[in-house]
């Protein structure tokens, strides 16, 4: 069978509560440019809803978008407060090149642990670093080897999953490394 798939994605969409202090993040910090900004007033599940939601694109034309509302009451609704979790979070690909950039940037902007970390996964490595919003932000850059790795996985894909829902939870990553001194 075959499926139609998406080319690719176009954006990612999170609330934010301050959206000068999101800017400045994804922007001055990181990098990634300003590429609209939408301000709208509809009617939204039942209710007039004014709020403005600006983009910062990626260069394969997605995005991430970041809304703010102008009625507390709907900002409190649809807000950012979600409890803290390492589970949930953007992956972002790059390259050893702009991971590196990605980390001097970091650092030289005073964020520190626990508002940065970096873990070996074995068939990436991966830059994590906090928004001002608590949400989590990884820039993955894939193992020279993740073609062979990524090939073997795609083989027991099923099968992993059928073992693990069976209640057998050994691990079966043996290219993960961690780095001394991460988080």
């Amino acid at each position: 069978m075959t499926t139609a798939l998406p080319s690719r994605l176009h954006h990612t969409a999170y609330v934010s509560k301050n959206l000068e202090a999101t800017r400045h993040f994804y922007e001055d910090i990181l990098g990634f440019p300003l590429t609209a900004t939408w301000c709208e007033e509809e009617e939204l599940f039942g209710k007039q809803r004014t709020y403005c939601h600006c983009f910062f694109g990626l260069p394969d034309g997605s995005a991430m978008a970041f809304f703010q509302f102008a009625d507390p009451a709907d900002q409190a609704e649809f807000g950012p407060d979600l409890p803290p979790s390492p589970f949930r979070h953007l992956a972002l690909a790059v390259d050893e090149a702009a991971q590196a950039e990605l980390e001097r940037r970091i650092v030289a902007a005073g964020i520190q642990p626990p508002g940065t970390y970096i873990l070996e996964h074995g068939y990436c490595r991966s830059v994590y670093v906090v928004d001002p919003d608590g949400m989590i932000v990884e820039f993955t850059c894939d193992a020279p080897q993740a073609g062979e790795i990524n090939a073997l996985r795609l083989k027991d894909a099923h099968a992993e999953l059928q073992r693990w829902l069976a209640g057998d939870h050994r691990a079966n990553n043996d290219v993960r490394h961690i780095l001394e001194g991460t988080h």
